[in-house]
C-alpha cells in the first residue's frame, strides 16, 4: 500500500511540475510604480489571460544595473517600463517590440539579450507613458529565467546592460542606428575571431567605424574597447547568434568574411623584425 501511494505522489508530482512549466512559458514583468490603472493598461496591450505569470521590476533593480553607466535623468526613480515574454521553440529566434519607449531600440534590446544569452523568444517592451525603457532589460531577463528556468550570471546581467547604455549612449552623438550596426559589427566579428587584445579590438572597432563612415573619439574608442574586452569573456557562439538574428544572417555572414587584421601586437612586431632581417640578408 506504501508503494502505490508513492508512486501515486510521484506521479502527481510530474505531472503537477509538468503543468507549471506549460502555464508559465508566458511571463509578464510590470513595473512596480505602475498606478493601478496604468498595470491594467499593459496587460490589455499584452493581451494576456489568466495563464501568464506576472512579476514586477524595481527602480533599485535599475540603478544597480544602469547606475554606473546612465545619467540619472535616463534612469529616473520609477520603474513603469513593462515586459511580456513568451518563450518560443528551438529555432525560432529572437524578436522584439517597442511601445512608448524613446531611448532604447528593438535591435539594441536584442544585441544586449544575446550578450545575456536569451533565446527563442517573443518580447514586447511597453509603457504607459514615455519611458527610456532601461528598466525593461532587467525585467526581460528576469521573465526569461522565470520561463525557462534558465539561469542568467551576474556577469551577463552586467554585460548586457553595459552593451545597452554604452549603445545607447553613443547612439546621442552618431545616431542610434550607426551605434547599434557599429556595436553589433564589431561584437561580432570580435566574437568569431575569438579576439581579446585591446590592441587588436582597437583595430577591429576603427576599421568597422571607417566602413560606416562613423567618425569616433579616442574616448569612444576605449569605452567599446572595454565592453568588448567583457564580452569576449562570455560564452558566445557565433552560430547561436546568426540563429537568433535570422533576419540579418546576410549580414552577419559579411561581417565574418571581412579581411580585417586582427593579429596581436607580439605578432606585428615578429613580423616587423623578420621582414625588417629579410631586407638585410636576403
Amino acid at each position: 500500500m506504501k508503494k502505490i501511494l508513492s508512486l501515486v505522489i510521484i506521479l502527481l508530482l510530474i505531472f503537477s511540475s509538468a503543468a507549471f512549466a506549460q502555464e508559465y512559458d508566458k511571463v509578464v514583468t510590470l513595473g512596480h510604480d505602475l498606478t493601478e490603472e496604468e498595470r491594467q493598461q499593459m496587460l490589455d496591450l499584452f493581451n494576456v489571460q489568466g495563464d501568464v505569470r506576472i512579476i514586477e521590476v524595481t527602480n533599485e533593480e535599475e540603478w544597480e544595473y544602469f547606475g554606473d553607466f546612465l545619467d540619472e535623468s535616463l534612469i529616473g526613480y520609477n520603474a513603469i517600463s513593462s515586459v511580456y515574454v513568451e518563450k518560443l521553440p528551438e529555432g525560432e529566434g529572437l524578436s522584439v517590440e517597442t511601445y512608448n519607449i524613446f531611448y532604447v531600440t528593438e535591435d539594441m534590446y536584442r544585441n544586449a539579450l544575446i550578450t545575456a544569452g536569451v533565446e527563442d523568444a517573443r518580447i514586447i517592451v511597453a509603457s504607459p507613458r514615455k519611458a527610456s525603457g532601461t528598466a525593461a532589460l532587467t525585467g526581460i531577463l528576469k521573465a526569461f529565467e522565470d520561463a525557462t528556468g534558465e539561469n542568467i550570471s551576474e556577469e551577463e546581467r552586467r554585460t548586457a546592460s553595459e552593451e545597452i547604455a554604452k549603445t545607447a549612449k553613443l547612439g546621442e552623438i552618431i545616431g542610434k542606428d550607426k551605434a547599434q550596426e557599429l556595436i553589433r559589427n564589431v561584437k561580432i566579428y570580435t566574437i568569431n575571431n575569438n579576439i581579446k587584445d585591446k590592441n587588436t579590438i582597437r583595430k577591429v572597432i576603427e576599421e568597422t567605424a571607417k566602413d560606416l563612415s562613423i567618425e569616433l573619439t579616442r574616448e569612444q574608442i576605449d569605452e567599446i574597447i572595454s565592453l568588448m574586452q567583457k564580452i569576449s569573456k562570455l560564452d558566445l557562439d557565433i552560430d547561436e547568434i546568426k540563429e537568433q538574428l535570422k533576419d540579418i544572417q546576410g549580414k552577419i555572414d559579411e561581417i565574418i568574411n571581412r579581411n580585417i587584421e586582427v593579429r596581436s601586437l607580439l605578432q606585428r612586431i615578429i613580423d616587423a623584425i623578420v621582414n625588417f632581417l629579410r631586407r638585410i640578408f636576403g
